[in-house]
């Protein structure tokens, strides 16, 4: 009998050497950059928690619905988007079933994999923390200029 095993995790990546010294302005926009990102991450986590979810569940349901091709994905790949182990997505995943989120199906095609699926309080829950996190990012994104000639983004 032949196994088909999932693709491996992309392993982390040190970083790259940078091709030159950064200077002023570079330190400046990824000093921006970081700033902004740090905005959005902490609006992120107050909108969470006003709905009553935390930033990872809302993580989560978001990968499950926004996996590309489908809209459902398996513990392993849901691993791999949030960067986390598969014992602590399998909790994770646990949890949001509990609360009715989620749901749990047998593959398709192979009976040892199981999808998750997001239930419909988990779409109605998704669709009002989704959209306030889309308003926040056109919002961030819209604070930054095109880089400077001969500079990439930060």
């Amino acid at each position: 009998m032949i196994q088909t095993r999932m693709p491996p995790r992309t392993p982390r990546r040190s970083p790259a050497t940078p091709s030159a010294a950064p200077g002023k302005h570079d330190y400046e926009r990824l000093s921006d950059f970081r700033h902004r990102l740090r905005q959005f991450l902490r609006a992120s986590e107050l909108t969470c928690r006003a709905h009553g979810l935390t930033a990872l569940q809302y993580q989560l349901m978001l990968h499950v619905v926004g996996f590309p091709g489908r809209s459902w994905a398996t513990i392993g790949e849901l691993a791999e988007r949030l960067q986390a182990q598969h014992h602590g997505v399998v909790a994770l995943v646990d949890r949001c079933v509990a609360l009715g989120w989620l749901a749990r199906h047998p593959g398709r095609e192979d009976g040892r994999v199981v999808e998750i699926h997001l239930r419909p309080k988990g779409e109605r829950l998704l669709a009002q923390v989704a959209g306030l996190h889309r308003d926040e990012l056109h919002r961030l994104l819209g604070g930054f200029s095109p880089a400077a000639p001969g500079r990439g983004a930060p």
